[in-house]
């Protein structure tokens, strides 16, 4: 008989690729992961993993297993939803991973409407950024991610996740006062090829949106300044160290007074936003009312 808790540590290996993060992300040691590991494979009579100096990666037949694992513990997930409305589940507590502008955006808002219509719903909040807050969802870290779509990101169709579409927003060009194009109206990102450029680290999921509009623009940005913060970017640009693309929401009551912001014609990069629960999770009564609440927060945006 194959444990289902094994077959979590085995997904959480194949999530992280290496034994020593999977193991931190379930908070347990290498050495109990590999022990547990050792035992599935002895359960299955399969060899499931395969080490080398870069990590683990799955067998052909760790593949298969891992196709069937996201099967049982969506399904595991649906139980104890089930399991949770039978019990009426009108109270407890949800932990939500947010990137900060979201937290802004959508999760205060849908906090205050939950002290109205689900006030037995505690909501304790993590600042994560978009693509950790996913890893923390699988590895039962937290139950609610808002998360953004980036290049790698899990797809709509991803077997462990429930996605609920939130909102879209484009990003802008934010130029010094003094750039040769800041009396225009509206800008192309092509204009900007020869400049240099202020933007996120590599990772953050914004990273990915402003490189890859470059790319479909013709180019590599040039990028010479670096920050996670996007105050920290406006602040650049306003010294006239460079260019960036911003998140709209993102310039929402920063002083912008030291710079330029112009809409971007063409295809515009856009930040696309969503939740995302554990399959099967998504009818949790606990969680149901937070997907909702997040989603009506969205689109009060309008």
């Amino acid at each position: 008989m194959i444990e289902a808790r094994r077959l979590h540590i085995l997904r959480a290996v194949a999530d992280h690729r290496t034994v020593t993060a999977a193991a931190a992300a379930l908070y347990l040691t290498p050495s109990a992961v590999s022990q547990q590991l050792a035992a599935l494979e002895q359960e299955t009579g399969h060899r499931l993993v395969e080490r080398s100096a870069r990590g683990v990666r799955l067998t052909a037949a760790g593949d298969i297993l891992l196709t069937h694992a996201n099967a049982v513990l969506a399904q595991l997930e649906r139980a104890e939803s089930e399991l949770a409305a039978y019990g009426s589940g009108e109270a407890g507590t949800v932990t939500v991973a947010a990137f900060a502008t979201g937290i802004g955006l959508v999760v205060a808002p849908a906090l205050t409407a939950l002290a109205r219509t689900a006030p037995g719903i505690r909501v304790h909040v993590q600042d994560a950024e978009g693509d950790a807050s996913l890893l923390m969802v699988l590895d039962r870290q937290v139950d609610v991610a808002v998360a953004v779509e980036y290049r790698g990101a899990p797809g709509a169709d991803d077997p462990r996740l429930t996605r609920v579409p939130l909102y879209a927003e484009p990003f802008d060009a934010v130029l010094p006062p003094g750039h040769r194009l800041a009396d225009t109206d509206r800008l192309a990102v092509a204009d900007l090829a020869g400049d240099p450029w202020i933007g996120p680290y590599p990772g953050n999921p914004c990273h990915d949106v402003v490189v890859l509009a470059c790319e479909y623009a013709g180019f590599q940005p040039r990028l010479e300044h670096t920050s996670d913060d996007f105050r920290a970017v406006v602040a650049l640009a306003s010294a006239a160290a460079g260019v960036a693309l911003v998140p709209r929401s993102a310039l929402r009551d920063m002083d912008l007074t030291g710079v330029v912001v112009r809409p971007v014609d063409d295809v515009a990069p856009t930040r696309r936003v969503f939740a995302a629960v554990r399959r099967g999770a998504e009818e949790h009564p606990l969680f149901r009312p937070v997907l909702a609440a997040l989603r009506e927060a969205a689109a009060s945006q309008g």
